[in-house]
């Protein structure tokens, strides 16, 4: 039998000031690379194959909306794409200046995924004097990033990438990596985290590419469908669910013997916050998925980044004030389906509080099971016993770093 009811915090949450956080993706799916396991890129056909641009009178009326609907003092601005910095410079000088005009007594914090091949010191000069945090997706050393991510006429971007990536350090400006797991990096996670520590990234996200994809794309390339989409099949690049587990738990070891507390993984300290009984810190690990949502364009709002459908179009900020629209019923459906929805299987796993079923794009649509399941299990299994010892060092109120300390 599937839960019927909301959780009590989430339930919470409705009665408390409204609270939200919306990613901006001002180019649509606009982007210099054509990178294999991309869900965004075809999001263009939803506005008839144009090349999407925000224009500055929809970017400063989304940005006084956005800041005016929440009731938070601190007000979160995430861009996206595609690739945002083929918009140029000056439009993101003219989306600091809206948020300065309308701030009021709220503090503006800003971050940016790129794929980092148009970064110049300029830019770079932009988001330290901003305080931008930017997020820089690198999937690994060369051969497995050149993999998949290559730009529209089929050259590598790892030289580009690393380019780029000296530019932001050179200004010293804060940066996290964001490197996804495909096929192309089964069976070597300790390795990608070593290079990736060697460059210089302090804060990791590692993220699984599942994808189901139907074959009509432009030039033969596959479209990257909903799972329960006719004729979807999975797609080629994905990850299997036993080597994801596998990749994280190469990563863990090797993080846990030397670097807790001098490196970040965010699957780790996502995990550490279950394991200790706190609120989630990752929207997919949530028990809902409450609170997130995206703004194309031209100002129509959508349940969720991997959620881009017409099925899941709310409506039009510029036509509807976003308040009403994350009040809306469809939005409340789509955050609580995640937990209502939940097979037996998950309800009766000791795995729930750290996973709650992970992201619903990963779910089987015939099972309601997480295609990665078996992923989560193994990994939850094999960091099991060091996540007791550092919640237990943090209950005597030390620090989770001298966890190395003990004998493995």
């Amino acid at each position: 039998m599937q839960p019927k009811t909301i959780p009590l915090e989430d339930a919470a949450r409705l009665s408390g000031p409204l609270a939200f956080n919306i990613m901006l993706k001002p180019a649509g799916s606009l982007c210099n690379l054509g990178c294999a396991y991309c869900y965004y890129l075809d999001k263009s056909a939803l506005y008839g194959g144009r090349e999407p641009r925000m224009s500055l009178r929809t970017l400063e009326l989304v940005t006084k909306a956005y800041i005016e609907a929440n009731e938070v003092p601190e007000v979160q601005f995430i861009w996206h794409g595609g690739e945002p910095l083929v918009l140029g410079l000056d439009f993101f000088r003219s989306a600091v200046e809206f948020q300065r005009r309308y701030a009021g007594d709220k503090r503006i914090f800003n971050s940016i995924q790129t794929n980092g091949t148009l970064l110049t010191p300029q830019w770079a000069r932009f988001f330290r004097e901003n305080n931008f945090l930017v997020g820089l997706s690198l999937d690994g050393p060369r051969d497995i990033h050149d993999r998949y991510r290559l730009d529209q006429g089929g050259k590598p971007s790892f030289d580009k990438v690393m380019e780029g990536l000296q530019m932001l350090q050179d200004a010293g400006v804060q940066f996290n990596t964001l490197t996804t797991v495909s096929r192309a990096g089964e069976g070597r996670g300790r390795e990608v985290y070593q290079f990736l520590r060697g460059i210089g990234s302090h804060y990791m996200q590692f993220l699984p590419v599942v994808e189901y994809v139907r074959m009509q794309g432009r030039k033969g390339r596959p479209v990257i469908v909903e799972p329960k989409a006719d004729g979807a099949t999975p797609a080629f690049w994905s990850v299997s669910p036993q080597a994801f587990g596998q990749y994280m738990c190469d990563v863990f070891d090797e993080w846990v013997r030397s670097d807790v507390g001098k490196y970040y993984v965010q699957l780790f300290d996502s995990t550490l916050s279950a394991w200790c009984g706190q609120k989630e810190g990752v929207c997919v690990f949530g028990k809902t998925c409450q609170g997130n949502a995206v703004i194309e364009h031209n100002g129509d709002l959508y349940v969720c980044d991997h959620f881009v459908y017409p099925a899941y179009r709310v409506g039009n900020v510029l036509e509807t004030p976003i308040r009403e629209l994350m009040e809306t019923e469809p939005v409340k459906r789509f955050a609580y389906r995640k937990w209502t929805s939940l097979p037996q299987r998950c309800l009766h796993c000791p795995f729930l509080p750290a996973c709650n079923g992970e992201c619903p794009q990963h779910r089987d649509p015939k099972t309601g099971v997480n295609v990665l399941c078996e992923g989560y299990r193994q990994f939850f299994t094999h960091v099991a016993p060091e996540m007791d010892r550092m919640r237990l060092l943090l209950s005597q109120g030390r620090a989770p770093a001298e966890i190395m300390q003990f004998p493995r």
